[in-house]
């Protein structure tokens, strides 16, 4: 598959999270999505000047994207995460296995947010030490971080697996016509 028709392929399928799609349909749409990005990025830095904040020396300065950027960004949203579904598809997984980082970080903020407001001071009236269960908090939470930094990466080696070389309940292998229904039995000699 080509650059082109991958790209073309992914627009046309904008919001189509059955079937399968290919690596090469995937990679070449991710990286139609960079290159527009970036041309983008540069259009608006020409024609809107660069959206960069600072107030004075030693300050932390920050910049925004420019309208053209942010709304190719958001226009391709869509697209790109049922491109990645239909990916997810084709190597033999679930789509909701791309949500993976979403759901941890989440869940890391959630609970980091309910450890924050809970106070250790014997909660149940145990005899538990605060101590205890603020280290076991903070263990819990460590592990929930460790998992926020790997299941990103966990997904990206899903996206890079092979496509399975026969049809799974997700469709046909791409690129394969799907089998013509036979024609039904009349119950003729001829």
């Amino acid at each position: 598959m080509s650059f082109a028709e991958a790209v073309r392929t992914c627009l046309r399928k904008y919001v189509t999270f059955s079937g399968r799609a290919t690596r090469p349909e995937y990679w070449y749409f991710v990286l139609f999505n960079i290159l527009g990005s970036i041309v983008l990025g540069i259009v608006d830095g020409i024609v809107f000047g660069a959206a960069e904040i600072e107030t004075g020396p030693g300050s932390v300065s920050a910049s925004s994207d420019g309208p053209l950027s942010s709304l190719f960004s958001l226009a391709m949203l869509l697209p790109m995460i049922a491109a990645g579904w239909r990916r997810m598809h084709d190597s033999g997984r679930s789509g909701i296995f791309l949500l993976y980082p979403f759901i941890a970080v989440i869940g890391t903020l959630t609970y980091a947010g309910f450890i924050g407001a809970f106070d250790f001071a014997d909660p149940f009236g145990a005899g538990i030490a605060a101590e205890q269960l603020e280290g076991l908090a903070g263990i819990v939470l460590v592990i929930a971080l460790i998992v926020c930094v790997l299941s990103p990466l966990i997904v990206i080696w899903w996206l890079t697996r092979r496509t399975e070389p026969a049809a799974n309940r997700w469709g046909p292998v791409p690129g394969t016509a799907p089998a013509a229904p036979s024609a039904p039995w009349t119950g003729g000699t001829g």
